[in-house]
C-alpha cells in the first residue's frame, strides 16, 4: 500500500491572515496530532517531516502548519498572543480534516510552549492532551523554570519527550517541572541526546534509533491517553 502523502491546506488566523499547513493522515487515524514548529525553522523542516510521515506509518493524523512570522519569511517569533491564536486556528482545521478522532496538541520547541500557553489560557477545543518534543524551559544554558509556571493551568495529560544533553531544559529542571504537575504529566527522557534528539557516537545509538523510540512512547501514550478519554 502507497504511503499517505501530504495535503496542502490554508489556515485561517483571523487579523494575522492566512498560514500554510500540511495535512497527513493514514486512512483510520487513531488519533490526530496538531504538531507546531520550533521558532527557528518552519513546518518543511526535516524533523517536522521525518516525524509526520513516521507517525502516520504508525497510524497517526498530523497537521504542521506555518507560525504567521515563518510564513512572512521572517525571523523574529510572532508574539504569544498571535502564536497562540495560530496554534487555536490549527486545532479548529484538524477538527475539519478529521471531525470524528480525539486530538492531541503540541509541537517542538516553541511551537510546543505556544500550544501550552494557549491551553493554559483556554483549553483547546477538542484536545484531550499535549504532547512537547523538546520543551524548551529556559534560553539555552541559562537555567530557569519560569517558562513553566502556566503549566499548573493546564488539565489535560502532559507527555515531555526531553534528551538529556538539551541546553534548553537542564535534566534536573524538567523533572522537576514534571514531578510538580503530579500524575497528569509524563517525562520520557532520552540519555545522551540534545535539544534536536542528536546522539552522539559514543551514546551506541543512532538518531534514527532515538527517534523511533519517542515516537513509539507517544504513539502508546497517545493510545492510552485517548482510550481512556472516551470511556
Amino acid at each position: 500500500m502507497p504511503s499517505p502523502k501530504s495535503v496542502p491546506i490554508k489556515i485561517d488566523v483571523g487579523k494575522p491572515g492566512i498560514v500554510s499547513g500540511l495535512f497527513l493522515s493514514p486512512s483510520r487515524p487513531s488519533f490526530g496530532y496538531v504538531f507546531a514548529h520550533g521558532a527557528g525553522a518552519g513546518m518543511n523542516h526535516t524533523f517536522m517531516e521525518t516525524v509526520a510521515a513516521e507517525l502516520a506509518e504508525r497510524g497517526v493524523a498530523t497537521l504542521r502548519c506555518q507560525f504567521p512570522y515563518m510564513e512572512a519569511g521572517g525571523k523574529r517569533p510572532d508574539s504569544p498572543a498571535i502564536a497562540q491564536a495560530t496554534v487555536r486556528a490549527a486545532v479548529l482545521a484538524m477538527q475539519h480534516k478529521v471531525p470524528d478522532v480525539p486530538l492531541i496538541a503540541g509541537g517542538k520547541s516553541f511551537g510546543g510552549r505556544m500550544t501550552s500557553q494557549a491551553q493554559a489560557a483556554k483549553p483547546l477545543d477538542g484536545v484531550v492532551a499535549l504532547a512537547f518534543f523538546g520543551f524548551p524551559l529556559h534560553p539555552a544554558n541559562q537555567p530557569s523554570i519560569t517558562r513553566a509556571e502556566h503549566l499548573s493551568e493546564i488539565h489535560v495529560p502532559m507527555l515531555f519527550l526531553q534528551g538529556t544533553r538539551d541546553a534548553l531544559a537542564r535534566q534536573e529542571d524538567i523533572e522537576t517541572v514534571v514531578r510538580r504537575l503530579g500524575a497528569s504529566a509524563k517525562l520520557f527522557l532520552v540519555p545522551d541526546a540534545d535539544h534536536s534528539f542528536h546522539v552522539p557516537k559514543k551514546s551506541g545509538k543512532t538518531d534514527v534509533q532515538v527517534r523511533t523510540e519517542i515516537l513509539d512512547e507517544l504513539v502508546a501514550w497517545g493510545n492510552m491517553i485517548v482510550s481512556d478519554s472516551k470511556t
